[in-house]
């Protein structure tokens, strides 16, 4: 019917994107499983094992649906990831600057993977600062 768009699954820059996920997140897995135990409990090191198991976390759940679905998916997960954020970042005093913190981390993700296109690896930064 007019103006109904027909769910004929992933269009090939969908599935070109979606893989292109699956291999950043890997590599990012991948390396970050080759960096030495940081000491325990130390700050850094409980921040990067949250972002670690996060996005493992998304890889596998994409990888559990249908590859019809995985881009679906995949473009619903930052608004869950967003939702979380601000959840946490609504309990932080004013003081601090939550929103800014929040808005600068996000910035520093989406650039992180267009670095990932242009050296084919992982920045080996800590990707983690405060201002």
């Amino acid at each position: 019917m007019c103006g109904e768009l027909e769910e004929d699954g992933p269009t090939k820059y969908e599935e070109l994107l979606y893989t292109r996920f699956l291999a950043h997140a890997n590599s990012v897995l991948a390396q970050q499983a080759r960096q030495p135990a940081g000491e325990d409990g130390a700050i850094i090191t409980t921040i990067e094992k949250l972002f670690t198991d996060a996005l493992s976390r998304a890889v596998k759940d994409a990888e559990t649906v249908h590859p019809d679905r995985q881009y679906s998916l995949l473009s619903m997960q930052p608004l869950v990831f967003a939702r979380l954020a601000g959840f946490l970042a609504g309990h932080l005093s004013l003081q601090e600057d939550p929103l800014r913190k929040v808005m600068e981390a996000m910035m520093h993700g989406y650039a992180e993977a267009e670095q990932l296109d242009m050296r084919g690896g992982h920045d080996h930064g800590d990707g983690w600062h405060s201002h």
